[in-house]
């Protein structure tokens, strides 16, 4: 169970980095990129993580499996007890195949939304009245999710702050201060530098939404004053805002809930992030960088 736990939570991680919509800090990523002249776009996004996020969907699973193999390598019967669980749950409900029409819709206007110039916040908006009018959900089910709620309310502080510390000069300042300590080194290798604090900082935060707040804005800008390709280093700095969950039990939201299955040991868990996240790093920062020079991104 342990290299399960671990190679589902690793995969989700990958995920993350590879789509805007996939984690709720991302959207913040692209607006505080915006902030400063860089636009990422939900197709750019993709796109460009595309081959290294492949790359590492198909590494990682096997550095988990080295790291904590499983006990059992071999279960025969698995696709038979799948197929004879899924018959047990019958045919879909009108309110599930509304559910997933709905999701497919939001999903098309997500990606779509740049040149409709739709907002991704009101097409998420219109698939919750889609799915209120539909009675796939009611208002006792929205006020129920008091999760959903809380990250409603904070994402919301959380942009409004860091929204204004730019336009109080701290970014600027902030730029102005650090810069000149990479100066002359040239922009890929400050970039790394760069990279790798803003990855291996997560250490320190209990929150995805916590650290893109505190240190993506401040951090791309001194990229930028390096030299490094705007686009370029708001995606890296946007990828790395996923990537660097793997590194604890306690840094993104479903971490705590597989780690409290109790099926993996603290040391494990630990162990197999910090591998996971170099492993992770090389992979986007070679493959991906190939990849995104034939994007014309640098």
């Amino acid at each position: 169970m342990a290299f399960l736990v671990l190679a589902v939570y690793q995969g989700t991680v990958i995920t993350s980095a590879m789509f805007i919509t996939s984690m709720v800090a991302n959207p913040l990523v692209v607006q505080l990129a915006a902030a400063q002249n860089v636009v990422i776009t939900w197709t750019g996004w993709a796109v460009a993580a595309l081959v290294p996020g492949l790359g590492s969907l198909i590494v990682i699973p096997l550095v988990v499996y080295a790291v904590c193999p499983p006990g059992i390598v071999r279960t025969p019967d698995a696709p038979a007890l799948a197929k004879a669980s899924l018959a047990s749950l019958g045919p879909m409900t009108r309110g599930e195949k509304l559910m997933g029409a709905i999701s497919i819709v939001m999903i098309v206007l997500w990606i779509l939304g740049t040149p409709l110039k739709l907002d991704p916040t009101a097409t998420a908006l219109l698939a919750a009245s889609a799915l209120l009018l539909t009675g796939v959900l009611t208002w006792d089910d929205l006020c129920r999710e008091h999760r959903a709620w809380d990250t409603f309310i904070w994402f919301g502080t959380l942009v409004m702050m860091a929204t204004f510390l730019g336009q109080f000069g701290l970014i600027q300042w902030f730029s102005d201060k650090v810069a000149p300590a990479f100066r002359g080194i040239g922009w890929i290798p400050g970039m790394l530098g760069l990279g790798l604090t803003y990855f291996y900082a997560h250490y320190f935060f209990a929150s995805m939404t916590a650290h893109v707040s505190a240190m993506y804005a401040p951090f791309l800008a001194v990229a930028i004053a390096l030299g490094a390709p705007p686009v370029l280093a708001g995606l890296v700095f946007g990828f790395f805002s996923s990537l660097f969950a793997s590194l604890t039990h306690y840094g993104t939201a479903p971490a705590p809930i597989l780690f409290g299955s109790g099926h993996v040991p603290l040391g494990t868990w630990w162990k197999t992030g910090l591998v996971a996240s170099v492993v992770n790093i090389a992979i986007w920062l070679s493959v991906g960088a190939a990849w995104w020079k034939v994007l014309g991104l640098w």
